[in-house]
């Protein structure tokens, strides 16, 4: 196996897929000459061609309509959203129209679309680059989100997304891009959707998290592990459906938990963890429900990232916090 960044391995993946299946197509701004703002897609068009690796006009909501449109004639469509934010121009595609399509049909008929896009902070993006607006979206029925927390991750769930014949809505994280290096395999491979990961197994505590938290979490872990703490890690993966039966297996064994997040305590996905958690295992914990989550405000300009952001130190506090009680 050779090591890859995520940029890597979602190339690979999106070029072995397109050769598998002719019917798939990638499109969206700057992906085609320039292979993308981060280079995702570079080489892409040279090799599969500029009818099938194109670029679009800077209009998200056409790009989601025709998504919508060449799917249901056929088509497996992969668009690029250059940024989350950005989704917002295409909100009635992607939550009004593709996540409502097999409800409409009576489940004869899906719409396998996988809409890429970025976000997340720790690079300096300026406004609406690095919202984490997977907790709006995840509110929508019909929808997947599937988050990578790494290139070995990135490459099977994006494979797998791609072959699912239902929307996913598949979120890279900025920060993750080239700053975490993994060995991947070269051949095609799928990871499973819906499924969440337990990175590592532990007796005291639950951390429950998913993106780039997963890695702020393990610097935690790190020093929590030179006191004797144990600590369970889960990596959601799939952020919407999520997988709540491993969760509470967890909580179940371990009696504690901290769910962490990047976005606002207002947003993300930890709320409803934490209101799973308390209805399927509330007689199993022995304290409160943790979390760690950013600040209840815009996302903040690149220049005071630093001070906003949840980091491993944070998180770290939590746990203790959460033993302790």
């Amino acid at each position: 196996m050779a090591v890859k960044n995520m940029v890597q391995a979602i190339n690979e993946a999106l070029t072995q897929e397109m050769k598998r299946d002719e019917r798939i197509l990638v499109f969206g701004e700057d992906v085609g000459t320039n292979g993308g703002v981060f280079r995702v897609t570079d080489g892409m068009r040279a090799e599969l061609g500029e009818d099938r690796v194109f670029d679009t006009p800077l209009a998200e909501s056409g790009i989601m309509g025709m998504a919508m449109g060449m799917a249901m004639g056929g088509f497996r469509p992969v668009p690029e959203i250059q940024f989350s934010g950005f989704t917002m121009e295409a909100i009635d595609g992607l939550l009004g129209q593709l996540s409502r399509h097999r409800y409409r049909m009576a489940g004869r008929e899906g719409v396998p679309v996988t809409v890429r896009s970025t976000f997340g902070g720790g690079v300096g993006t300026p406004e609406l680059h690095s919202d984490n607006l997977e907790g709006l979206f995840a509110q929508s029925p019909g929808l997947r989100i599937v988050i990578p927390s790494g290139p070995y991750d990135a490459k099977g769930l994006l494979t797998a997304s791609i072959r699912n014949n239902d929307p996913v809505y598949f979120l890279e994280h900025l920060k993750l891009y080239r700053s975490i290096t993994e060995e991947v395999p070269e051949e095609s491979y799928e990871i499973p959707l819906d499924k969440a990961h337990v990175i590592q197994e532990g007796s005291d505590i639950t951390i429950v998290t998913y993106g780039a938290m997963v890695h702020e979490s393990k610097k935690a872990i790190e020093k929590l592990q030179k006191d004797g703490i144990s600590v369970e890690l889960i990596d959601l993966r799939t952020v919407a459906p999520f997988d709540i039966d491993t969760i509470l297996d967890s909580v179940k064994k371990t009696g504690r938990v901290v769910v962490v997040q990047e976005a606002q305590r207002l947003t993300g996905i930890g709320n409803h963890i934490m209101a799973e958690i308390a209805e399927g295992a509330m007689y199993d914990l022995e304290a409160a429900v943790g979390r760690v989550a950013a600040p209840d405000s815009h996302f903040p300009f690149g220049q005071a990232e630093s001070i906003w952001l949840p980091n491993a130190s944070i998180i770290e506090e939590q746990v203790r916090k959460t033993l302790a009680e």
